[in-house]
């Protein structure tokens, strides 16, 4: 994660972020873009673990969890996505995003242990407060994982440096007060709470939530470090599919072109 945000800095630009959801639509769709994410132009990786009840993700991203669980996808077979990617792929960044549920079923400490084996870096658990992480964020410190904390609108400079203790790799900050995939932020308001988070903290900062064009990610790379896309690049993987909500032809080639685009307005973003 250092590794890449030096050689971001060292380009003079931000990164991309690229989230897909493991299994969706199904394994091998999803093994296809995963591993075409990279040369597509993602900078860092977004994984999704499927989950039933994912109550901060607005309909694109809960539609792509039922499918992904639908076609059969569990937290294992996540992981073994995982293991897959880095049998080619050794150096891209990869984060894997959900809810505590699945984790606290699979087992904390057996989830950080076999995560860190198969190549995961870092961890992104929106449902998990600072106050009562700690059962997953001290064994992952000791897998060498990086514990992602989300900053939002509402986060306060009283509440940041609580939510920016213990935490590594970058500050996700969520630029709309709402569900992923509806609105977007004003460009001057992300600014300003980017510089803001700048005041409390030297780590990288991505910003996503509602990021869906290029000029939207070139914006967002401007005056942030990484700009994460979600939603949008999910709405794509639904747009491929056929009338079965089968993967149709094309989708990977559709889902992986949509993705360089996204990537040429990060890389303009400081133009």
């Amino acid at each position: 994660m250092a590794a890449c945000f030096e050689r971001l800095r060292g380009e003079s630009r931000a990164g991309l972020v690229a989230f897909i959801t493991g299994g969706d639509p199904d394994a091998a769709t999803s093994q296809a873009l995963l591993e075409g994410l990279a040369e597509a132009g993602a900078d860092i990786i977004e994984l999704g673990m499927p989950f039933s009840d994912p109550m901060a993700d607005g309909p694109s991203i809960q539609a792509s969890s039922l499918r992904a669980l639908k076609s059969g996808a569990t937290l294992r077979t996540v992981l073994q996505q995982v293991r897959d990617f880095r049998k080619s792929d050794h150096h891209t960044p990869l984060v894997l995003m959900g809810y505590y549920n699945p984790i606290y079923t699979y087992g904390t400490e057996d989830f950080v242990c076999d995560a860190a084996e198969a190549g995961v870096d870092g961890l992104i658990v929106v449902d998990l407060p600072p106050e009562e992480d700690a059962e997953l964020r001290e064994p992952a410190a000791k897998a060498g994982l990086h514990c992602i904390r989300l900053a939002t609108p509402t986060t306060d400079d009283a509440r940041l440096p609580v939510v920016l203790a213990n935490t590594g790799g970058f500050v996700y900050y969520v630029s709309i007060t709402g569900i992923t995939g509806t609105t977007s932020a004003a460009s001057t308001d992300v600014a300003e709470a980017v510089s803001r988070l700048r005041r409390h903290t030297g780590l990288p900062v991505a910003v996503g939530f509602g990021i869906k064009t290029p000029q939207q990610a070139g914006e967002v790379a401007g005056v942030a470090d990484a700009a994460v896309v979600g939603s949008a690049l999910v709405d794509v993987i639904a747009a491929g599919l056929d009338g079965q909500g089968k993967a149709g032809p094309g989708l990977v080639e559709e889902v992986l072109g949509f993705v360089s685009g996204m990537s040429k307005g990060v890389r303009g973003g400081r133009s």
